[in-house]
């Protein structure tokens, strides 16, 4: 292969790979702003649904927190959504990849993602930086704006049917309800006494809102994906 023929591919796989990247971010970028209107509305409907029935100081409240994430506070817990900028594809042992909408035409399989994180809410409003966060799902999408999930808790599409929805509100509403709902349930588990029998002085008085103690739901114990 001459330099002339290289640079034609080299030009040719710019205009290709560039164009199906774009149109995924677009369709991932999409979806998102969808979540968003979608997450705000669920958290509306749940606060209207608790009046009266809850202590004041229990919480739940949206926030828009930028072009690519978004928050939901539910009392203790926070979850937080965010999409990641870049374009992913699969590696060849992903189920993803046994499915026939792929297999038909590969370039489906290139897809963005929003990622759902379970925070104790906590953690933010004290500063506590080194506090540990969850990541309890994934939502993909390609550049036709079909999707699948995987994550805890979820009973949502799943990579053997990947093409067989787009996504949309009705598809995003059980994803974001099953999300919270695994939140609500992972409670946090005492960590083991051998974690924090050491302390140093400077934990003590450098920081008296105690955030260099570190905190998490699973602090100490191993968090499997086993179910993702």
């Amino acid at each position: 292969m001459d330099n002339s023929q290289l640079r034609e591919q080299i030009l040719e796989q710019i205009i290709r790979k560039s164009s199906l990247k774009q149109k995924v971010f677009d369709s991932t970028f999409s979806a998102m702003n969808l979540l968003k209107e979608t997450l705000l509305e669920m958290a509306s409907e749940l606060d209207d649904a608790l009046e009266g029935k809850l202590d004041r100081r229990v919480r739940l409240e949206y926030r828009d927190r930028g072009k690519y994430e978004a928050q939901l506070q539910v009392a203790s817990d926070l979850l937080i959504f965010q999409m990641h900028t870049d374009v992913f594809v699969f590696n060849k042992e992903h189920a993803v990849w046994q499915n026939a909408y792929v297999q038909e035409n590969t370039t489906r399989a290139y897809c963005g993602v929003i990622n759902i994180y379970n925070f104790l809410s906590d953690s933010f409003k004290l500063n506590r930086n080194a506090d540990e966060g969850y990541l309890i799902g994934r939502i993909f999408i390609n550049r036709e704006g079909c999707y699948f999930v995987e994550g805890r808790g979820q009973q949502s599409l799943t990579a053997d049917r990947f093409g067989e929805q787009e996504i949309e509100r009705d598809t995003l509403l059980p994803i974001l309800e099953q999300a919270v709902h695994f939140s609500l349930d992972f409670d946090p588990l005492m960590p083991p006494y051998e974690l924090f029998k050491r302390v140093t002085v400077d934990q003590f008085n450098s920081k008296m809102d105690n955030s260099k103690f570190v905190t998490g739901k699973r602090l100490g114990y191993e968090f499997n994906t086993k179910d993702i």
